[in-house]
């Protein structure tokens, strides 16, 4: 895939709209979901917040399972022979197939290809290592029903775009086959907190407080945050596939994806950064309002199509 290795997006346009979302998100999500909130109830919020998703046109979209785990595929009409395996963000206590249906929707839409979103095990019901060992499991189903890896991908935003990664060191780790590539979204990758960036701006979505019950929640007693296991960021990154790395300058982790790339090209791996200023995390799921969201996942369709070309 011919592209630079780092990209930053013009400024994003529609202030009006990205004033009013900005607003918003810092009232209902950032406002809500934090301590002391319960997470039944974060949950809930979460669920509302994204209710009125609306799917893009020419999908099937139906419910099935995958290695015991409910899962959320998104079709085109015609069918496809790829699947893009995708892991929800949440903080690894909130999130569902459901919540994030305006970007994987939109990603089996501009890629024309089938999007796999499961519904892994969510703490603080079922801490580490539960989520990545769901991820791993799905992945082998995956092969075993007949998809090479060559046309398999991986994807995620926020915790599930660390899930992304681990999956991946699990998967060379086991010596199973690698899939085409990688796309993570405002992945966490230091889950030790001890590099979050400071936006001029404000980060509209995260409180810092929500992090740290995430990781209360999520991480067993006792272990170092900072272990390869739980942040990636501090693996070993050689051997992995293509990855795609997006990134809004407006958020608290800005840094996990930057020093993601730095580590990766340390490894001589291959990765794209696109860094995207005035924009916040995630902003992929507001596809369909924001110009810059529809922009980013066509640039992640791109990397999928031309991955699992160039793999197949």
């Amino acid at each position: 895939m011919n592209a630079p290795a780092e990209f930053t997006a013009s400024e994003p346009g529609q202030p009006l709209l990205r004033g009013f979302l900005r607003g918003a998100l810092r009232l209902l999500f950032r406002g809500l979901m934090r301590p002391p909130t319960p997470v039944p109830l974060q949950r809930l919020v979460l669920r509302g917040l994204t209710a009125s998703t609306l799917a893009p046109r020419g999908l099937v979209r139906d419910v099935g399972h995958v290695a015991g785990r409910p899962c959320e595929w998104h079709r085109p009409a015609g069918g496809s022979h790829v699947v893009v395996l995708y892991l929800h963000g949440g903080a690894f206590i909130t999130g569902s197939p459901a919540t994030h249906r305006a970007i994987t929707a939109s990603l089996a839409k501009r890629a024309g290809v089938a999007v796999c979103a499961l519904d892994y095990r969510l703490a603080p019901e079922h801490p580490f290592p539960a989520a990545r060992d769901d991820a791993l499991a799905a992945y082998r189903e995956l092969l075993d029903a007949g998809y090479p890896a060559s046309r398999i991908v991986i994807g995620g935003d926020s915790a599930g775009g660390n899930l992304t990664l681990l999956t991946a060191l699990e998967i060379r780790r086991q010596g199973l086959p690698q899939p085409a590539g990688l796309i993570c979204f405002s992945p966490v990758t230091d889950l030790s907190g001890t590099r979050q960036h400071r936006p001029q701006a404000g980060d509209p979505l995260i409180h810092p407080a929500w992090v740290e019950q995430a990781m209360d929640l999520y991480c067993p007693p006792g272990m170092d945050r900072s272990d390869p296991a739980l942040s990636p960021l501090f693996a070993d990154l050689s051997g992995l596939p293509p990855m795609l790395v997006q990134v809004a300058e407006d958020e608290v982790l800005r840094d996990d994806s930057l020093h993601l790339a730095e580590r990766v090209r340390a490894a001589n791996g291959w990765v794209r950064l696109e860094r995207y200023p005035g924009l916040w995390h995630v902003f992929q799921a507001h596809a369909g309002l924001l110009r810059t969201a529809d922009q980013a996942l066509a640039s992640a369709a791109d990397f999928i199509c031309r991955h699992v070309e160039e793999e197949a």
